[in-house]
C-alpha cells in the first residue's frame, strides 16, 4: 500500500509541478480534484503558487502525514480562485468548504471547537463569534437566540478574530453590548430627541443614552443612539453577509451606484460615507493575517502610537505602547515597558520615561501622531520629550470621565476630527495591553511569595 501511494504521489507531483507554473503568487483558494472531477480538498493560501508547491516537494513522504499522502494519491487536477486579500481567502475557503463538503476537509469541518460567525435574526441583528459546539444547526439557535445565518466553521480562532477586526472597520455592527435606541426609550433610559443622522462620531443622546464604546471608535453604526434606521441597518448587514459569502464585487457595484445617486441629490455627507467604505473594501490591509515577517504595510499608511500606564497603589508600575496603521491594530509592534525611574504613582514621570525609551529606537518606524492617556499636563510632558528628541510629532491627550471612557480629545482640531476613531482605538488597545502586562507581573509577584 505504501509503495502504491508513493508511485501515485510521484505521478501527481509531475502533474502538480506543471500546474504550479501557472499559479499566481497572490492570495486565494485552491482546489484538488479527483478522477471524476470531484473536489477532494479546498485550502487557502497567502501565495497560491508557494502553498500548492509545498504539496509536491522532493521530501513529501517525510514531511506529510498519511492522510495528506492518501489525498495526493487521488488528485488528478488542480484549480484555484484568486482573491484580492488574505482576508477574503479565509472567508471564501470557509464558505466553499461548507457548500461542497470535500472529504479531505472532514477533520476541520467536524471539529466542534472551531468558531463560527453568527448573525442574529432580530430587528437590529447582532454579529457574534460562537463555538460550533454551542450551535444547534437544526434550529439555528444559540442561548435561546434565533439566528439568521451562520458562517464557518473557521479552524484558526486567532486569525478569525483578527479578520473580524478588519471587517468591522468596513462594516460596523451592533454586538451584545449595544442596546438599540428604541429599547432604551421603552425602558425609560433616554428622553426622546432627534439624533443627528449620518454623523461619523455621534453626540450624546438623552440621559443614559450615550453612544456605546464601539460607536465612539467607529465600530457600531449608531444603533444605540438612533442614528441609523432599522431598514438602513439591515441593508448594512446584508452587505456584510455578501462580503462573508465572497461577493465583494457585488457590494462594490452597489456602493458605487449609491455614491453617485447620493451625490446627484447633493447628500454629500452620505456620499462620502459610501466613498470611504469603497476605499476600505478595495484596500483591505490584512498584514496581521499573513503569518509572515517579511511583509510590511505601505509606508504611506497613517501610524498612530498610543501610550498608557498601569499600577496598583503605586506598585509594579508598567507602561505599554500600541500601534494602529491604516485603521488596523498591529499587535506584533505593541511594546511593554517596566518603569525604572520611579516607584510611586508618578504617571507624568513614567510617561516621559517610556516615550524617551521608545524614541531611542530609530530603527522602528516613527509615528505620524502620538496619543497619551491624560490631560494637558500629560500632553505637554509628551510634547517636551518629542521636542528634545528633535522631532515634530503631534500629541493628542485623551481625557476620560469617571467611568474611564473618553470624553474629550486635546490636540490639533483637524487631526482629531480626521482620526478620532483611530485615536480612540489605539488608546483602548494601549490601555488593554498595559492592564494585561500589569496583571501578569502581579501574578508572578504573588507566586514568588
Amino acid at each position: 500500500m505504501h509503495s502504491q501511494i508513493h508511485q501515485s504521489v510521484v505521478a501527481v507531483s509531475q502533474l502538480g509541478m506543471l500546474k504550479i507554473k501557472r499559479l499566481p503568487d497572490s492570495p486565494g483558494v485552491y482546489f484538488f480534484f479527483g478522477r471524476r472531477k470531484e473536489i477532494l480538498y479546498i485550502g487557502r493560501a497567502t501565495s497560491l503558487r508557494g502553498r500548492v508547491r509545498s504539496y509536491f516537494g522532493a521530501n513529501l513522504l517525510e514531511t506529510r502525514g498519511p492522510w495528506i499522502l492518501k489525498m495526493l494519491s487521488e488528485v488528478r487536477g488542480i484549480d484555484y480562485t484568486k482573491t484580492d486579500s488574505v482576508l477574503e481567502a479565509i472567508l471564501l475557503e470557509a464558505d466553499l468548504i461548507k457548500k461542497f463538503q470535500p472529504p479531505y476537509n472532514t477533520r476541520e469541518r467536524d471539529d466542534k471547537s472551531f468558531n463560527c460567525i453568527a448573525i442574529t435574526d432580530e430587528e437590529f441583528p447582532r454579529v457574534l463569534l460562537v463555538r460550533q459546539k454551542d450551535l444547534s444547526q437544526s434550529s439555528l439557535k444559540i442561548e435561546n437566540c434565533k439566528l439568521k445565518t451562520v458562517y464557518g466553521p473557521f479552524p484558526h480562532g486567532v486569525k478569525l478574530r483578527e479578520a473580524m477586526q478588519i471587517i468591522r472597520r468596513i462594516f460596523p455592527w451592533r454586538d451584545e453590548k449595544c442596546i438599540f435606541y428604541a429599547s432604551k426609550l421603552e425602558q425609560g433610559l433616554v428622553r426622546h430627541q432627534s439624533p443627528r443622522r449620518h454623523s461619523y462620531i455621534p453626540r450624546n443622546v438623552g440621559m443614559s443614552g450615550r453612544a456605546c464604546f464601539n460607536r465612539q471608535i467607529g465600530l457600531c453604526p449608531g444603533v444605540c443612539t438612533g442614528e441609523i434606521s432599522g431598514e438602513e441597518y439591515r441593508r448594512h448587514i446584508r452587505r456584510l453577509m455578501l462580503f462573508l459569502s465572497g461577493k465583494k464585487s457585488r457590494i462594490v457595484k452597489e456602493l458605487e451606484r449609491e455614491m453617485k445617486s447620493l451625490a446627484r441629490r447633493q447628500e454629500f455627507e452620505r456620499a462620502d460615507e459610501r466613498k470611504r467604505q469603497l476605499f476600505a473594501l478595495k484596500h483591505i490591509q490584512d498584514v496581521s493575517l499573513l503569518g509572515t515577517t517579511n511583509y510590511q504595510l505601505p509606508t504611506t499608511s497613517y501610524r498612530i502610537e498610543a501610550y498608557d500606564l498601569s499600577h496598583f497603589g503605586g506598585k509594579e508600575i508598567v507602561g505599554a505602547m500600541s500601534v494602529v496603521e491604516g485603521d488596523v491594530g498591529v499587535p506584533s509592534e505593541y511594546r511593554r515597558f517596566r518603569i525604572r525611574t520611579i516607584r510611586g504613582p508618578h504617571e507624568v514621570v513614567g510617561l516621559r520615561e517610556i516615550l524617551s525609551r521608545r524614541l531611542q529606537h530609530r530603527e522602528w518606524r516613527l509615528p505620524d501622531a502620538i496619543a497619551v492617556d491624560g490631560n494637558e499636563v500629560q500632553k505637554r510632558a509628551a510634547e517636551t520629550v518629542v521636542r528634545k528628541a528633535g522631532l515634530a510629532i503631534p500629541v493628542i491627550a485623551i481625557v476620560k470621565d469617571e467611568r474611564h471612557r473618553a470624553k474629550e480629545l486635546l490636540g490639533k482640531e483637524a487631526l482629531v476630527r480626521k482620526h478620532r476613531s483611530v485615536l480612540l482605538l489605539a488608546h483602548s488597545e494601549a490601555h488593554r495591553f498595559a492592564l494585561a502586562y500589569h496583571r501578569d507581573k502581579r501574578g508572578k509577584a504573588f507566586r514568588m511569595k
